[in-house]
């Protein structure tokens, strides 16, 4: 059984502001620590539950958070935004189960810390045919195109409720109360690392028994539509061939779901160039 694990940063134990998940902070070598503790707290979960191969994808930043150095062995780690698949780099239909480690809630929630969807500096809101969606629903989607279910999700209240609202009943490991974009209740590493070891044997046993969610799989064609923050960035945006814009809002329609990540992807990219 071949487990991804995609992670991210905002959602990790003990993380409230951008100076702990932003490279080049004082505070963000501690963070890449804390990252890597909770992913491999997943890790040994999802081998206990009976998996019999992980892998692992980096996807905050520039995707070279991990310290591969303290990374549990018996996994595999995808480094690097510019893979394909970026976040959801690994995904196939080799894949048996996806986790999420460490993710946040889309942009614009509330009591949800460092909320976001992809860029908190261009992208205002995304829509995969017309369903509102986060990060976890552009990566959940990306799944179940591949027939592949996410099976846990953790990081605080808000993320964990959005993506289970949105992708169906999993585990759903809360690792800290957000009360602002900036502020928590926090639980202790040693507190939280045994919660996601838990929950992770718990989600893959759940897949073995067949009692995890459906696959979200969207219907094709796919209607990827990105608001932007700005008027400029939109008008970088409308250089993808084939996009059709409404005022800040940038649309593409694509054949599947993998091109429409590879289209969000550069959608976003060019809005983002200054």
């Amino acid at each position: 059984m071949k487990i991804l694990i995609a992670c991210d940063m905002e959602g990790i134990t003990g993380v409230v502001h951008w100076d702990q998940v932003t490279p080049g902070h004082y505070e963000y070598p501690r963070f890449r620590k804390l990252m890597t503790q909770d992913v491999n707290a997943a890790i040994a979960g999802a081998f206990e539950g009976g998996a019999t191969e992980v892998v692992v994808a980096d996807g905050h930043w520039n995707g070279t958070n991990i310290l591969i150095e303290e990374l549990d062995p018996r996994a595999r780690l995808n480094s690097s935004t510019s893979a394909p698949f970026s976040m959801m780099q690994g995904i196939g239909e080799d894949v048996d189960g996806v986790m999420f480690v460490g993710y946040h809630a889309r942009q614009g929630s509330q009591n949800a810390v460092l909320d976001h969807t992809w860029s908190s500096k261009c992208v205002a809101n995304l829509w995969l045919n017309d369903i509102l969606v986060g990060e976890f629903g552009l990566n959940g989607a990306l799944a179940g195109y591949f027939g592949v279910p996410v099976i846990m999700v953790t990081g605080d209240q808000t993320a964990c409720a959005q993506t289970v609202e949105l992708l169906g009943e999993m585990v759903s490991v809360v690792v800290k109360q957000a009360t602002g974009r900036t502020s928590a209740e926090c639980l202790a590493p040693q507190i939280t690392q045994k919660m996601i070891t838990d929950g992770a044997r718990r989600a893959v046993q759940n897949l073995k028994r067949g009692k995890s969610p459906e696959p979200f799989a969207l219907d094709a064609p796919i209607l990827v539509t990105v608001d932007f923050m700005t008027s400029d960035m939109a008008d970088r945006a409308m250089r993808v061939p084939g996009a059709e814009r409404d005022d800040n809002r940038v649309s593409v329609e694509t054949p599947d779901m993998a091109a429409a990540y590879s289209a969000f992807r550069a959608l976003a990219g060019m809005a983002s160039l200054g």
